[in-house]
C-alpha cells in the first residue's frame, strides 16, 4: 500500500491553489489522447518525450502530472522529482479536471 501511495501521492494536494500560484500541468498521454480531451491550460509532453523536454519546463514553477489512469503521470513524477523539480501527480486528468 505505501508503493501506492508513493506512485499516486498518498497526502492531500489542493490542486487548483497550486494552479493559482502558477503551477504547470503537463499532460504524459499521447497526442492522439490529449487531442480527445484535456485540462485547460495543460502542457501536453507524452511521456517517452519527457526526459528529452526537460530544458522547456521551468525549474521554478511547480509541475501537476496527468495522464489517464494516474500510471504514467507517476513515472513522470518520478523522473521529474529525480532532475529537482517540485512536482504532484496529478493522475488521470478527468479526476484532475474536477478538482480545478
Amino acid at each position: 500500500m505505501s508503493l501506492l501511495k508513493k506512485l499516486f501521492g498518498g497526502t492531500s494536494v489542493d490542486f487548483k491553489a497550486l494552479v493559482q500560484q502558477g503551477a504547470m500541468i503537463i499532460d504524459v498521454r499521447t497526442p492522439a489522447e490529449f487531442k480527445g480531451g484535456h485540462v485547460k491550460g495543460a502542457v501536453n509532453i507524452p511521456l517517452q518525450s519527457l526526459q528529452a523536454s526537460f530544458s522547456k519546463i521551468p525549474k521554478n514553477k511547480t509541475i501537476i502530472t496527468c495522464c489517464a489512469s494516474g500510471m504514467r503521470s507517476g513515472s513522470a513524477k518520478s523522473l521529474l522529482k529525480a532532475a529537482g523539480y517540485t512536482v504532484h501527480n496529478g493522475g488521470g486528468w478527468t479526476s484532475l479536471n474536477s478538482k480545478l
